[in-house]
């Protein structure tokens, strides 16, 4: 029996490294896509080095991102090398990199260039501010991306000062939009036969991530603050202090607010002129949360969530890493996986949220070791075991 993938018989040629690109090109690999990582002969993936921790010498972080992947390894800057990326390109679907503004050019592996070898290829062009513009030969890594996009200036508190996310967010988020763009290409290739550019960039994606914060900004013409764990346009909404620990209650709508003053005890609340609607619960948001933080302070977080979930409001524990690898709900949706590696053993992973029903992502291979597909991908193409030889000979691969 086949089986079925999603992205079945679609090759993608994936020159990325660190974060952003690698993900977008995983997520397509979870997906039944063939992924070629193509790296400099040795590994070139910076992240490769980024630790601890790393298992048998195999970085923790490079285990994230590089899954269900095949490894090449090739000098771009010979001739040679940018002969087996034309090669392939001749027989693949997608194109994927994030060298700086103007490299692939100076390769001649630019998008003008390869679309004459394919027109049907899509290529997607990762940057940190786009090919246009003033900034495009400036380089960008996630930190400065959060920096400059605004992230930093809503996040936090104002005795904190400007705060990061705990996580590259903006390469994340611009992994996701390479794979939209990606996708969207391909299917429009289906109706026109020919492939396009994709010109993302992360400090697009970042500042598409403000949302209703830069849509405030843009009606009302003030700048937002820094809230914390506070919602600029919804209360309440944040975290609170139960009798052991913190937990986060969230009220989305007036129903759900009678049911939190129905919990704690205190109906008058809910009929209270000053908190009636969200919007006068937001004016008021100063004379309210002392009144409902006394009240949760009383019980400890197990018996809020409990009568939080009885009575359909919003509630999550504040969990750590360690609480959600334990955690039921996560399990039973398998977002937990894991691969044997060839020299780091059983490598354990995070799942894939995508829940196809009929053509369901899957691990397909760990995440590979520089160059551990060489010989298998160029005698996919046509290059015979004297002519790999040479080509080490060479250091070409």
């Amino acid at each position: 029996m086949i089986e079925l993938t999603a992205l079945k018989g679609i090759r993608v040629l994936d020159l990325t490294r660190v974060l952003a690109g690698p993900y977008c090109s995983m997520i397509l690999g979870d997906l039944g896509a063939e992924v070629i990582k193509v790296e400099a002969p040795g590994g070139s993936d910076d992240t490769r080095k980024w630790g601890p921790p790393f298992q048998e010498g195999v970085s923790a972080y490079y285990l994230c991102a590089n899954r269900s992947k095949k490894s090449l390894t090739v000098n771009l800057k010979t001739n040679e090398g940018r002969q087996i990326i034309e090669k392939l390109t001749a027989n693949s679907d997608v194109v994927l990199h994030n060298f700086k503004t103007g490299t692939m050019e100076r390769l001649g592996l630019d998008y003008s260039s390869l679309k004459e070898i394919n027109p049907r290829i899509v290529y997607c062009s990762i940057t940190g501010f786009g090919e246009t513009g003033p900034y495009k030969n400036l380089p960008g890594y996630d930190f400065i991306i959060q920096a400059m996009s605004g992230l930093m200036s809503i996040t936090g508190d104002e005795q904190s000062g400007p705060q990061k996310l705990g996580v590259a967010i903006t390469d994340i988020l611009t992994g996701l939009y390479a794979c939209i763009g990606i996708e969207a290409a391909l299917l429009e290739r289906n109706q026109s036969g020919l492939g396009q550019k994709i010109d993302l960039s992360l400090y697009d994606s970042a500042v598409s991530s403000l949302v209703n914060i830069g849509s405030n900004y843009l009606l009302s013409g003030q700048l937002p603050k820094r809230l914390g764990n506070h919602h600029a346009n919804i209360v309440p909404y944040q975290t609170f202090c139960a009798s052991d620990g913190e937990m986060v209650i969230a009220v989305g709508n007036d129903k759900q607010f009678a049911a939190l003053c129905g919990i704690i005890q205190q109906r008058a609340l809910a009929l209270d002129e000053r908190f009636k609607t969200n919007p006068d619960r937001v004016a008021c948001r100063n004379e309210l949360i002392p009144i409902l933080q006394r009240a949760l302070l009383k019980n400890p977080t197990a018996y809020w969530k409990e009568k939080c979930q009885e009575a359909g409001i919003p509630f999550g524990a504040i969990q750590t890493v360690e609480d959600l690898v334990k955690d039921e709900q996560l399990n039973a949706r398998d977002m937990f996986v894991s691969a044997k590696h060839p020299k780091a053993g059983e490598v354990k992973m995070i799942g894939s949220p995508l829940k196809l029903v009929r053509t369901p992502p899957s691990v397909s291979s760990h995440p590979p070791e520089p160059g551990e597909h060489t010989e298998q991908i160029l005698q996919s193409i046509g290059y015979s075991s004297a002519e790999i030889k040479d080509l080490r000979k060479t250091n070409t691969i």
